[in-house]
C-alpha cells in the first residue's frame, strides 16, 4: 500500500532485498498485484542478463521504471534514481551496517520502511529508544497455524556437506525427489529447481540458509535444520517461518550433536526458540536477542555487545537524555528516591538461582510503569518460578512508591515508629514539590500531616486496618497526597 501511494504520487520507489531468490518472488508478487494499474514494476539481480541489466538501470535513470526490486546490485553507483520517494528495505537483519551505510546515500531525502520479523539488537533498541519509530504487526494471516518445533540429538558424523546428506536423506527415503540448491550455483539451475520444488515436483529441498529470507513456499510444511546450534536466533526463526505458509499443521526438527558439546550460548538461543512458538513471536525474540546480546553500538559497526565503558543502562540514559535534546524536549533529571522503610526487599537467590535472571528481572521491575503492569509482573513471576517470598512482594511495592515520590519530587523517605504510632518523613528535592502552595493547603486541612522547619513532611499513613498491609497503606496515603498538593 506504501509502494502505491508513493507511485501515485509520482515517486519511484526502490525495494532492497537480501537474495535473489526473494527478489524474484518479490517481482512476481508485485506484477501480480498491480497487473491492473499503469505500474511498471522490474527487478535487478543476476538472474538478469547483462543486456537486460543495462536496460533496467536506464529505466531507472530515465523514471520509467516505477518500483525497481533488487539485491546489494541496487546499492552500486551506476544506478541513479530520476525521482525516488520511497525505500523499503526487506529482511533489515541480513544487511550489514556497511551496507546501511550505504543506504544513507538514497535514504537522505526520501522515506525509508524497513521491514523485519526478526530485528537486529541494535535496529530493535534504536526503536525502543524512540530514534526510529516503530510498528509491531501482531495478527498472523488468516488460517496461520503455529509451527511445531522439536529438538533432537544428531551424531552421525560421516555425513559431511549438503550432498553427502542429501545421499543419506535419498538411503533413507529412497521414493523421494531430492534437490540441492545453495547460493553458489548456476542462477537458471537454481530457479528451475525451486519453481519445481514450489510446484510440488520436489519432494525434499536440501539448501543451505539461501532459503531463509522470506521466501514464499505454502506447499512446504515440514522443515529439518541440522546442526541448529550453529545458527543465531533470527536465522533459526526465519528457517523455520518457511514452513506452515498454509493452513496445515507444520513441523520443525532441530539436530543438534550431544546437548553437552554446545556452549551456554547456542544453549540459550536453542532454549528461546524452542519456547517461542505462538505466531507473531518474532518481536518477543528480538527482545530476548538483545538481553543475550547486547544493543551494540548506536554510532559504530557493531549491531551487537554490551558498552562496556560506562554500563548498559547508564549508556541508555544518557542516549535517551541526548535523543530528548534533539528533540527539543525539555531537560529534567530523573529522580531516584532513596527508600528506607526498614523491611527486606529483594529477589532471593533460592527464588531465581539464575544470576543473569535476577539482574533482568530487577532492570524490568525498575521499568514498571504502573499498577497493572505490577499485577502482570506478578503473574509472570508466580507462573515461571512459584509463589512470591514475602522479600520479592516487598519489593515490588517499593517500587509502586518510589513512582509515586516521583511525582512529589521527593528524593527521600524514611519510616519510623513514635510510642508504637507509624511516621513517614519526606523529604523534597531542590526543587520542592511540585506546588508548594496547594501543599501548604492540603496540610492545613489534615492534622495528620506536618511541615518541619527544614521543609521535610512528616505523615503519618492512613488506610491500615490491624494487621493490614502497611506499604499499601503508605502508598495509598501518598497518592492521596499526590492528588490533592497537584489538583487545580
Amino acid at each position: 500500500r506504501a509502494v502505491f501511494k508513493a507511485v501515485e504520487d509520482g515517486k519511484q520507489v526502490a525495494i532492497l532485498v537480501p537474495t535473489t531468490l526473494l527478489a524474484e518472488q518479490h517481482e512476481r508478487t508485485f506484477i501480480q498485484r498491480f497487473q491492473r494499474y499503469p505500474v511498471t514494476v522490474e527487478a535487478l539481480s543476476r538472474l538478469k542478463t547483462k543486456p537486460k541489466q543495462r536496460d533496467i538501470i536506464a529505466g531507472i535513470s530515465q523514471g520509467r521504471v516505477d518500483v525497481i526490486i533488487g539485491t546489494h546490485r541496487l546499492l552500486q553507483p551506476d544506478v541513479k534514481f530520476k525521482d525516488l520517494g520511497l525505500l523499503i528495505v526487506d529482511e533489515e537483519h541480513r544487511f550489514g551496517v556497511k551496507h546501511k551505510e550505504r543506504l544513507k546515500r538514497l535514504k537522505q531525502t526520501v522515506d525509508c520502511l524497513t521491514l523485519t520479523a526478526t530485528p537486529i539488537p541494535r535496529t530493535l533498541q534504536l526503536s525502543l529508544l524512540g530514534i526510529r519509530d516503530l510498528s509491531v504487526i501482531n495478527t498472523p494471516p488468516r488460517d496461520r497455524i503455529p509451527i511445531k518445533t522439536f529438538m533432537a540429538e544428531f551424531d552421525d558424523y560421516r555425513i559431511k556437506g549438503l550432498y553427502r546428506l542429501a545421499e543419506h536423506i535419498q538411503r533413507l527415503t529412497p521414493d523421494a525427489r531430492i534437490e540441492v540448491i545453495h547460493g553458489r550455483m548456476n542462477p537458471n539451475e537454481l530457479e528451475e529447481i525451486m519453481i519445481r520444488f514450489v510446484r510440488g515436483d520436489v519432494d525434499c529441498l536440501m539448501c543451505t540458509t539461501i532459503i531463509e529470507s522470506g521466501i514464499d513456499i505454502p506447499s512446504a510444511n515440514t522443515t529439518i535444520i541440522n546442526r541448529a546450534d550453529k545458527l543465531g536466533l533470527a536465522d533459526l526463526y526465519q528457517l523455520r517461518g518457511r514452513v506452515g505458509r498454509a493452513g496445515e499443521q507444520a513441523y520443525a526438527y532441530l539436530l543438534i550433536p550431544r546437548i553437552a558439546e554446545i556452549g551456554k550460548e547456542s544453549i540459550k538461543r536453542l532454549k528461546a526458540i524452542m519456547e517461542l512458538s505462538v505466531s507473531g513471536g518474532g518481536f518477543r525474540l528480538a527482545m530476548q536477542d538483545l538481553q543475550i546480546r547486547g544493543a551494540g553500538n548506536i554510532l559504530g559497526v557493531s549491531q551487537s555487545g554490551s558498552i562496556a565503558e560506562v554500563g548498559y543502562e547508564l549508556y541508555l540514559e544518557l542516549l535517551q537524555k541526548a535523543i530528548d535534546e534533539f528533540k527539543g524536549l525539555p531537560q529534567k533529571d530523573e529522580i531516584d528516591p532513596e527508600v528506607n522503610l526498614g523491611i527486606p526487599a529483594f529477589i532471593p537467590e533460592e527464588y531465581i538461582p539464575d544470576v543473569e535472571q535476577r539482574l533482568l528481572f530487577y532492570r524490568r521491575m525498575a521499568r514498571l510503569e504502573d499498577n497493572e503492569k505490577d499485577v502482570d509482573f506478578s503473574l509472570e513471576l508466580r507462573d515461571r518460578f512459584g509463589p512470591m517470598p514475602e522479600e520479592v512482594a516487598s519489593l515490588l511495592k517499593v517500587i509502586g512508591i518510589k513512582r509515586t515520590l516521583r511525582l512529589l519530587n521527593v528524593i527521600r523517605l524514611d519510616r519510623s515508629f513514635s510510642n508504637k504510632k507509624e511516621r513517614i518523613v519526606l523529604g523534597f528535592g531542590p526543587e520542592g514539590p511540585p506546588h508548594p502552595e496547594k501543599l501548604i493547603e492540603a496540610v492545613q486541612k489534615n492534622r495528620q500531616w506536618r511541615i518541619l522547619p527544614d521543609g521535610r513532611l512528616i505523615i503519618f499513613p492512613e488506610f491500615i486496618e490491624e494487621g493490614g498491609d502497611s506499604l499499601a497503606g503508605i502508598r495509598q496515603t501518598l497518592q492521596v497526597l499526590v492528588k490533592m498538593a497537584t489538583k487545580g
